[in-house]
């Protein structure tokens, strides 16, 4: 999959050092899963809660903090990736898919409350994310959170067999 990722960090020393090559692991399976095979552009954002509650509040009017929030580029159907609506970059051509914003907080806090570290975490709020900017949803309890729950566990199961 080629996948170009475009990572920033809201705040000097804000990070974590397997951060980038976590995300596009997650990303790239999480690609390959949906049957994304063009090239494509990801970007993400890692924050703090302080940086990613003032998010949540400018683009969701949410005033708390969150994990992972999602900025999809492209209006698309969950499960049927269509390359031709997607919109693309002017230089490369390649598949604009949106942002994502992660609270590392908030990360290694969930990583450690569900036992399975920040690693971990992170690759799972990453397939998230990329689910959310192809498409899926779970605004309530029904069909649509059902169906994007079972693909980030064919994707996390993917992940860990790799």
């Amino acid at each position: 999959m080629d996948l170009k990722l475009s990572l920033s960090r809201e705040k000097r020393g804000l990070g974590h050092e397997n951060a980038r090559a976590l995300i596009l692991r997650a990303a790239r399976a999480a690609l390959a899963c949906e049957g994304v095979d063009e090239p494509c552009l990801l970007g993400a954002l890692l924050t703090d809660n302080e940086g990613i509650r003032e998010l949540n509040r400018e683009y969701r009017n949410i005033d708390s903090a969150t994990d992972v929030l999602s900025f999809p580029m492209n209006e698309l159907t969950p499960g049927e990736f269509d390359a031709e609506e997607c919109e693309r970059d002017m230089d490369t051509g390649r598949i604009v898919l949106g942002d994502m914003a992660f609270s590392l907080e908030r990360c290694a806090a969930q990583g450690e409350e569900f036992g399975h570290g920040f690693d971990h975490e992170l690759m799972y709020l990453t397939v998230h994310s990329v689910l959310h900017l192809l498409g899926y949803d779970h605004v309530d309890e029904g069909e649509m959170k059902k169906q994007m729950r079972a693909r980030e566990k064919e994707i996390m199961a993917a992940l860990e067999r790799a």
